[in-house]
């Protein structure tokens, strides 16, 4: 999430809200899979593909995700 609102700062991009809700796949011990499902309303409108590469961009920054030894996947939601 903090990628991405450096991100739309960034880009000029008025964030209104943010919600997310991640989800964990565990083997018992370990996560084998997470999936975060972020719900971003804007103050104007933007294509889906802009968005899209604000998630793809910050989730290629994001410490978390590239700390994990498991897939993190983003769905975003409409």
């Amino acid at each position: 999430m903090l990628w991405f609102l450096a991100l739309t700062r960034a880009e000029g991009v008025k964030v209104a809200s943010y919600e997310d809700e991640p989800e964990g796949t565990m083997d018992g011990t370990r996560f084998t899979r997470v999936v975060l499902r972020p719900r971003v309303a804007f103050d104007s409108d933007l294509d889906d593909q802009r968005v899209e590469s604000l998630h793809h961009r910050a989730h290629e920054r994001c410490f978390i995700a590239n700390s994990v030894s498991c897939p993190v996947e983003i769905e975003p939601q409409p």
